[in-house]
């Protein structure tokens, strides 16, 4: 693996892009960067989305990849280095995690749906009530979230605090338009699986992956 650092040219051509590279609505700002990231990957013509990706803000982005980003256009050359810690049972990391967080659960018809942990968790509020207790409801949503994963991808959580909650909505076709929460957590972890850890980092946390979640930056404690 291999976890990179892009950041835009600052180059005039590349300026004079900066409304649709950049546009001010979340939601287009968000499906502007999913296709920018693509752009350090599009080399490769049997290329899939296995790569994982955080906005960082300034035009600068951070990639967990199996392989190096390609030249790209709007790109300065990526500051890619290899990805590799050497983890034991016990480690204490720090770590910073933006995720859509969801529970997969079966419909009596049969169809699986992934129902966001915290609008669950604000169900019973009245949407007039909501924004008061929003934050309160995600932190005790996304801790126990982050502990069911942790329980499944080998480590144990011992801090947990979410600074954010936000709902998203990239552009889309009527019913197919996708609308999904993002939260960010921070805290710290201790791991109890090495392998099992770090082939999960690989693959991410969450859905929405394409859309800059899912990638837990860590870092020792």
């Amino acid at each position: 693996m291999f976890l990179s650092r892009l950041t835009l040219k600052r180059s005039p051509d590349v300026a004079a892009l900066g409304r649709l590279l950049d546009p001010k609505d979340p939601g287009r700002r968000m499906d502007a960067q999913h296709r920018l990231i693509w752009s350090a990957f599009a080399g490769d013509p049997e290329a899939r989305r296995d790569f994982l990706w955080r906005d960082m803000g300034g035009g600068t982005f951070l990639v967990l990849s199996p392989r190096p980003p390609g030249e790209s256009a709007l790109f300065e050359r990526a500051d890619a280095t290899p990805f590799a810690p050497d983890l034991a049972a016990g480690d204490r990391l720090a770590f910073v995690l933006r995720a859509n967080a969801t529970r997969t659960v079966t419909e009596p018809d049969g169809r699986k749906r992934h129902r966001d942990v915290v609008m669950e968790a604000l169900h019973a509020t009245p949407k007039g009530a909501r924004a008061p207790v929003r934050l309160e409801r995600a932190q005790e949503a996304g801790r126990r979230w982050l502990e069911g994963q942790g329980a499944r991808a080998g480590f144990r959580v011992t801090e947990a605090g979410v600074t954010a909650y936000a709902v998203a909505e990239p552009p889309g076709q009527g019913a197919r338009r996708p609308r999904f929460g993002i939260i960010d957590l921070e805290g710290l972890i201790e791991v109890t699986d090495p392998a099992a850890f770090l082939a999960r980092l690989a693959q991410g946390f969450g859905r929405a992956k394409a859309f800059g979640c899912g990638l837990m930056l860590i870092r020792r404690a």
